[in-house]
């Protein structure tokens, strides 16, 4: 990559997926070692396993579009979930299950598995919730520390598009977010900080592995963070969105976001960098009030309803997502506005069921059968390249 050439902005996607039992719609706490091995026949490295036995991780391959992406993530969720069915098991795209309880739920027996219980204790085994990482290949380290420390003010935003957990152990938490909640008890996560260049970042990181409290990267945990493994900018804020073309929609922007913010810099113009401070408000309202409260905009220093702030990132990024192909994914944003999140429609189908007579258990078991069905729903509109409101009424 020469100077001031334009970075390969090519785009990965990892999701982590929940076994559940399609009769009893628990969680499938003991699945079979078959399970895996079978998926890893079909997917290859593009599977692996999670913390917990529960839990199947899929990474896709190096992507050079968001369409390509969309093909991807529709292979990764169908190979998996008919391995699973294979097994009498079914897959869910959602960051807490409805009812499940962590306690009982057995973990991989893998040396970093075991380490990190070992060191971490009862907050690792907490870890009921799944995600997804957005990868955006950015060839060059300083560049990739630049956009991290300009892209955490929008982190917050990307999160509320996202949202999947709503409720934790067959409780409303009241949050749309109570996956981050739960991360949060973890050491080395939440918005990074900023740092000046990728020397400045390596000497913080040698300091952590030097005193043997960490092994490597990998043990950073942050919203956003220079992969350890990949030349890639890592966006990890994001709850795993049930519908892929909410997955797809959130990806895009946030590849979007990037360009627009090389794009800048480009020109030497570079976007206000707010204190952690700040930002960790935004954060808090994505994870509480999702796309619902507003945010706080700490240019104008009031709070803004979410759908003119998606309003006026859409328009920021146009350029962005006319040379990427993929406007239309990065419009479907205004769809998840209008209809809601997975955590909007996992309390609708609740309330529902609870408004026909059913106990709360039987409601939860409701809203694990629409997750099923959601999981594996095909993307309702055209792909370009790269892929491509009003407010909704969600009573």
């Amino acid at each position: 990559m020469t100077a001031g050439s334009e970075p390969a902005f090519t785009l990965g996607v990892e999701e982590e997926y929940l076994l559940v039992d399609p009769v009893t719609r628990d969680l499938v706490g003991d699945p079979p070692e078959a399970l895996l091995a079978e998926c890893e026949e079909v997917l290859g490295d593009r599977v692996s396993p999670e913390f917990m036995r529960c839990q199947v991780e899929v990474g896709s391959r190096v992507c050079g579009t968001v369409a390509e992406v969309e093909k991807e993530l529709t292979l990764l969720r169908q190979s998996v979930a008919d391995v699973a069915r294979a097994h009498g098991s079914a897959i869910i795209a959602a960051s807490t299950h409805p009812f499940a309880t962590w306690l009982p739920q057995k973990t991989t027996e893998r040396q970093r598995y075991e380490q990190l219980a070992h060191d971490i204790g009862i907050p690792v085994r907490r870890l009921l919730i799944c995600a997804m990482h957005v990868h955006v290949g950015i060839e060059d380290a300083n560049l990739r520390i630049d956009l991290m420390n300009q892209a955490r003010y929008f982190l917050p935003h990307l999160l509320a598009l996202s949202t999947s957990s709503p409720f934790w152990q067959g409780e409303d938490t009241g949050m749309k977010s109570y996956r981050l909640a739960v991360f949060n008890e973890l050491p080395r996560t939440g918005i990074p900080e900023r740092f000046e260049d990728f020397w400045e970042y390596e000497q913080h990181l040698r300091v952590l592995t030097d005193a043997g409290v960490i092994e490597d990267g990998t043990k950073i945990w942050w919203d956003i963070r220079p992969s350890a493994r990949f030349p890639t900018l890592e966006m990890r804020i994001c709850d795993i969105c049930t519908r892929v073309a909410d997955a797809l929609s959130v990806a895009s922007l946030f590849l979007c976001i990037l360009r627009m913010l090389w794009r800048l810099k480009r020109g030497n113009i570079s976007w206000r960098r707010y204190k952690t401070l700040l930002i960790n408000e935004n954060r808090w309202r994505a994870m509480r009030y999702g796309l619902d409260g507003g945010m706080i905009d700490f240019g104008r220093g009031e709070m803004v309803p979410y759908p003119d702030l998606l309003e006026e990132l859409i328009d920021m990024t146009r350029e962005d997502a006319e040379a990427l192909g993929c406007v239309e994914h990065v419009a479907h944003a205004r769809e998840i506005v209008r209809s809601g999140t997975s955590s909007h429609i996992q309390r609708r189908v609740w309330s529902e069921a609870r408004e026909n007579g059913a106990d709360p258990l039987e409601a939860s078991r409701v809203v694990v059968d629409w997750l099923i069905q959601t999981t594996l729903e095909k993307v309702g509109h055209p792909a370009g390249r790269a892929g491509g409101g009003n407010s909704e009424d969600r009573r």
